[in-house]
């Protein structure tokens, strides 16, 4: 069974499956079916030890028992959604109904299995979230480099590069702020090459992520 998930591509050698379920067989069970699986996986049997956990920086994701002892799984994913986390929820119960389902993914949970499941159904709903997670990561990351790059600006630069991504020519945007074209080319190159943009379309796309350009 170790080759389950990489036969759908990799999700990374720091990646964790963290299990919430007050039922010690169960939690046994999904433990030894990932690990065998090859994923790194960490159990609790209530919410509030999985809270009290430091989770992985690597991609991740919860399976998460609906009938829990105090809240349930359903009240801990509206309070994990409070909380602006964005790890993705694998719901598992043996007392599911179409509602419950509904409402589950309506508040952004990427599975709902009811026991008893596949195994097979469960791998790959994990590799499935694994990979949604690893995305997101990777885009905020992204972003996260996009963001430093253009703060790396100076005022004027980020003055000059709005009116450009606007389409302002050179010679518009030195009438407008005061400067000489020539200097207006040198702050637009400078721009270019702080945000890493290899071509002028290129420092559009970047300025459209940043939201540059649309302020007034």
């Amino acid at each position: 069974m170790s080759g389950i998930l990489s036969s759908s591509g990799p999700v990374g050698n720091d990646s964790v499956v963290y299990v919430v379920d007050d039922d010690a067989s169960i939690r046994d069970a999904l433990s030894n079916l990932l690990r065998s699986a090859g994923i790194h996986v960490e159990t609790f049997e209530s919410t509030a030890q999985y809270l009290q956990k430091p989770k992985s920086q690597g991609a991740s994701c919860l399976v998460l028992d609906v009938r829990l002892q105090g809240n349930s799984g359903l009240d801990f994913q509206r309070q994990l959604v409070e909380s602006n986390s964005s790890i993705p929820v694998i719901f598992i119960t043996g007392h599911g109904d179409i509602e419950m389902s509904v409402r589950a993914m309506k508040a952004g949970a990427v599975d709902f299995l009811a026991k008893p499941f596949r195994e097979q159904d469960l791998l790959d709903a994990v590799s499935g979230a694994l990979k949604t997670d690893l995305k997101r990561r990777e885009v905020e990351r992204q972003r996260a480099d996009l963001l430093a790059d253009y703060q790396s600006l100076t005022a004027r630069e980020k003055e000059v590069m709005a009116l450009a991504v606007k389409g302002l020519m050179n010679k518009q945007i030195a009438g407008q702020i005061n400067l000489s074209e020539i200097t207006v080319k040198i702050h637009r190159a400078h721009a270019m090459k702080k945000m890493h943009a290899r071509s002028f379309a290129d420092l559009v796309r970047m300025a459209e992520a940043l939201g540059v350009g649309h302020e007034h």
